[in-house]
C-alpha cells in the first residue's frame, strides 16, 4: 500500500547549489532541510514544503526546458506569488484553466517547469 508522497526531486546543474538556494529560498522562501551526512558528498540540497520534501539534485547534460515534467506549489494568494516572481524578472506563462483553480507556470533559473497553483472557492 501507498501510504503517500515523501518527496519529489528535480535537478539543477553541477555546481550551481548558491544559484539555486538564492531562487528557491530567497525568493520562493522555502526553507533549506539538512542533507543526511551520507549524502552531502553528492551535491544538490534539499527544501522543505509544507510536510513534504523537494530534493534538488545535480546533474548536467539535460535539457530541462524539453520537458513537461514539473512541480506544482498550491499557495493561498496565487497574485502575491505573481508580483513576487514578475518583480524577479521570471517570465510568467498562462497555464490551460483547470475548473476551481487558478494557476500559472513558469521555469525556474535552470529551466525547470514550474507551478503556481490555488484553490478557487465555488458558491
Amino acid at each position: 500500500m501507498i501510504l503517500g508522497l515523501h518527496h519529489a526531486q528535480i535537478t539543477i546543474p553541477k555546481g550551481s547549489e548558491n544559484e539555486g538556494r538564492k531562487f528557491y529560498c530567497d525568493i520562493l522562501g522555502l526553507a533549506e532541510k539538512e542533507k543526511p551526512e551520507s549524502l552531502k558528498g553528492r551535491g544538490g540540497f534539499w527544501l522543505q514544503v509544507g510536510d513534504r520534501e523537494v530534493h534538488v539534485g545535480t546533474e548536467d547534460g539535460f535539457d530541462r526546458l524539453a520537458t513537461k515534467a514539473h512541480l506544482a506549489y498550491q499557495v493561498e494568494d496565487i497574485t502575491y506569488w505573481r508580483k513576487v516572481l514578475e518583480q524577479n524578472s521570471i517570465q510568467i506563462i498562462e497555464a490551460v484553466p483547470i475548473p476551481g483553480f487558478d494557476r500559472f507556470e513558469f521555469r525556474d533559473p535552470f529551466g525547470n517547469r514550474v507551478e503556481m497553483i490555488q484553490f478557487i472557492k465555488t458558491a
